[in-house]
This record gives C-alpha cells, sequence and structure tokens, in this order.
C-alpha cells in the first residue's frame, strides 16, 4: 500500500524533536539524548552543536506557526550536515509551507538527505521522483547540483566537524581535548550550583566527528516507525537504490551560512527529568 508522505512528515517531526535516545533501541546502546537534559543544555551543549541548536530552533518556530522562521531554521541546520532538517526542507517546499511550492527543489533536498542510505528519506526520494512529470525532473537534476555543492555531506560534514572540535578545545583548553577530572558548574534552582562530570558532557559520541556522526547513523537509517498505511494502492519498491540521481560535484566548504536570528532553543519543561 502506499503510505502518505504527510504521515512521514509527522514521523520525521517525532523523531526530531523528542528524545532520540529511543529510536536506537534495536542497535547497540545509545547515551541518552543530551538534548533533553536541561543541565547538559545550560552548560552550553548546544554551542558545538550547531545542527541540533538550529534544528531545535526549527521546530520550536514551527510548533508556534512561524512556518517561514522554520524553513530558515531547518536549512541553517542543514547547512551543518542535518539530514533530518535537510528532509523537512524537502517536505515544506514539496507542501509549500513556510516558502513557495517547488517540487523540483523539494526532490532535490529529499535527494540529499538520503545520501548516506537513511530508509525513511530513501523512500520519501522515491515518491517524489514518481509524481514528478519529465521536465520537473530535469529541473531536479539541475538544482540539486547546486544545493549538493552547498550543503552535501562533503560540504558540510567537514563544518560540523570543525564546530565540534573548536567548542570541544575551547572548553577543556590545554587538556588536549580530554575531558579528565574536568567539572562543569551551571545555574540550578533558587541560584544554586549543580555540577556535572565532564565525561557525561564530552561523551566521545557527541565530540568526535567519527563516533558523532556514528550516532546519527544509528538513530536514523532504520527507523522503528514510519510504517502506517493510510490508503492508495501504488506500490513502492521495499528497498529504493541508495545511488543519488544527481551527478557529483565539487563541495563549496565555505559557501555562505543561511542567515538567521542569532538564538538559543527554549528549555522544554521538565527537560532533564528521568
Amino acid at each position: 500500500m502506499r503510505r502518505s508522505a504527510a504521515t512521514l512528515t509527522v514521523v520525521l517531526l517525532a523523531m526530531a524533536s523528542t528524545d532520540l535516545a529511543w529510536a536506537g533501541k534495536n542497535t547497540a546502546p545509545l547515551t541518552e539524548d543530551p538534548t533533553q537534559d536541561a543541565l547538559m543544555i545550560s552548560a552550553g551543549f548546544l554551542n558545538g552543536h550547531p545542527d541540533l541548536r538550529f534544528r531545535l530552533l526549527a521546530l520550536e518556530k514551527r510548533q508556534a506557526g512561524k512556518l517561514d522562521d522554520a524553513f530558515k531554521f531547518f536549512q541553517r541546520a542543514a547547512y551543518y550536515a542535518d539530514k533530518p532538517s535537510q528532509g523537512m526542507v524537502a517536505e515544506m517546499l514539496w507542501n509549500g509551507t513556510g516558502t513557495p511550492q517547488d517540487k523540483s527543489a523539494a526532490y532535490a533536498w529529499m535527494d540529499m538527505a538520503a545520501e548516506r542510505g537513511y530508509e525513511g528519506f530513501l523512500e520519501l526520494r522515491e515518491r517524489y521522483w514518481a509524481a514528478l512529470d519529465e521536465a520537473q525532473r530535469e529541473r531536479a537534476i539541475s538544482l540539486g547540483q547546486d544545493i549538493y555543492a552547498r550543503y552535501g555531506d562533503e560540504a558540510a560534514l567537514p563544518r560540523i566537524a570543525n564546530e565540534i572540535r573548536k567548542e570541544r578545545k575551547a572548553v577543556t583548553g590545554s587538556r588536549t581535548g580530554f575531558a579528565g577530572n574536568l567539572k562543569i558548574y551551571v545555574p540550578g534552582p533558587a541560584g544554586s550550583m549543580e555540577e556535572i562530570d565532564a565525561t557525561k558532557f564530552y561523551d566521545d559520541r557527541y565530540w568526535d566527528p567519527k563516533q558523532y556522526q556514528a550516532w546519527h547513523d544509528a538513530i536514523w537509517m532504520k527507523p522503528r516507525v514510519a510504517r502506517v498505511d493510510i490508503g492508495g494502492v501504488e506500490q513502492v519498491p521495499a528497498a529504493p537504490d541508495k545511488h543519488s540521481r544527481i551527478p557529483q560535484v565539487a563541495p563549496q566548504v565555505d559557501a555562505p551560512e543561511p542567515v538567521t536570528e542569532d538564538a538559543m532553543p527554549k528549555l522544554n519543561e521538565g527537560a532533564g527529568k528521568r
């Protein structure tokens, strides 16, 4: 049965905005999602993870009905290799929410969101392609080359790796990148100071670029949800080809970053409570 793209949009939002750790339960055990820990966020975790920072801001704007702003923040998160945000840019372009509808551009963004082989994005990519006419497909391939040059992994992964290393070095300083016995203190209730063990804050899964990538892969490669049939009869291949239809291009690592307001996400009520 044909699954609705709208249904998968809900899935993307749910997995992008709630505790991501549960999504990897069928894989190796993962450290709990740092974006759900108020102390971790207060200690500045998002300073070194602009992909998560701008995705969370995009979701906040979307929830507030500020779709134009949400679209811009998803693009900014996409600049730092965030595949869920690239998928949401595609969905918003496809549906014309927060931005004029452009199905050719939407395909190009979803093709890029699927470049690591994440199954949910591959499935959406194939649905998009099947819905385009020949002229739209040709335009998608043309637009996609510029989009990949600016936002594809060859351009974007070096950016997020640089941000991670820069922030870790800024805090650990002469400790040569290792947390050691470093303690982090953040304001707690009633002005008290609370302590975070730096071995938790600086878990290598969040601060080593390769391990950070593996953490994302464990969450998004095989989503545990997104298997809801809501009508239609179109048959979709069970295992779409992982190869992109868009020709390889030279990465533009120094491409300008999308412009948004400079903000931090608000802490959810009850965040950090387990």
